[in-house]
């Protein structure tokens, strides 16, 4: 397979050992040592590794330029559509951070990135199911239309169903219910935050179980709202603060006027 960042690989008892220690690595927020562990020699590896460090820019908002050698290592390696497909995802992932981010306007490139991994990885496919995501993802932050990114969403979220991906799913719940949230829709939105949690929790993915709370606490009435905020900022603290741009949403309202 081409991995993505979005892979749940290494969550399962049966997987292989290596894939298990890349992932206990990953969800502490230590991707460079979950990096260091794969031999970038090859195809997968290298796109492994890519998305790896390009996950940790969108978490930490550091590591651009080895992430950036790391992609290009991934898309001189890459010979399949298949692969070709996974390297371009991840370059318009990583377009689409910088941009968000405020580190550079990269978003032609994130939209052109991932045409050509829409070009690439056929329907039906697990990668897709990435993809789709991610195209919500620009479709929400950059294009600002919740219409087209809960189609796209939802495309996700059914791909993930398919192949069976709860990591994936994880992240298509608590998007669509952010949407929810916007549009009023409460209890919409706390299920799907909700179920967020839950498959974060059981998959044991610490980092995103920080944002999983935040969130969930923007739903919930008090106190139960500040509970979870203050077991979010504890996960937060312990992490080194990480993902960085959580601390603007866990500050409490004196701090942020």
């Amino acid at each position: 397979m081409a991995y993505t960042a979005m892979s749940g690989s290494g969550t399962t008892s049966g997987d292989d050992p290596l894939q298990t220690a890349v992932w206990r690595l990953r969800s502490r927020a230590c991707w460079a040592d979950a990096a260091a562990l794969l031999d970038a020699a090859t195809a997968d590896a290298s796109l492994q590794r890519a998305a790896l460090l390009v996950e940790r820019c969108l978490y930490t908002e550091q590591g651009w330029e080895e992430a950036e050698d790391a992609l290009r290592t991934a898309e001189a390696l890459a010979q399949s559509d298949d692969e070709r497909g996974a390297a371009a995802c991840e370059r318009g992932q990583l377009a689409y951070a910088a941009t968000l981010l405020g580190v550079r306007d990269r978003a032609d490139e994130a939209r052109a990135a991932l045409g050509r991994a829409a070009a690439l990885i056929p329907p039906g496919v697990s990668g897709r199911a990435v993809l789709d995501f991610r195209r919500g993802l620009l479709a929400e932050n950059l294009a600002r239309s919740p219409q087209a990114a809960r189609a796209a969403y939802r495309r996700a979220h059914a791909g993930a169903t398919a192949h069976d991906d709860p990591l994936l799913l994880s992240f298509t719940w608590r998007h669509l219910a952010g949407l929810a949230l916007r549009e009023g829709e409460l209890a919409e939105a706390r299920h799907g935050f909700g179920e967020s949690l839950r498959i974060r929790e059981e998959l044991g993915y610490l980092v995103g179980t920080a944002p999983a709370l935040a969130s969930l606490a923007d739903a919930e009435s008090e106190p139960e709202a500040s509970r979870l905020r203050a077991e979010a900022g504890r996960l937060f603290r312990l992490l080194g603060g990480v993902p960085t741009w959580l601390a603007r949403q866990l500050a409490p309202p004196a701090a942020s006027a």
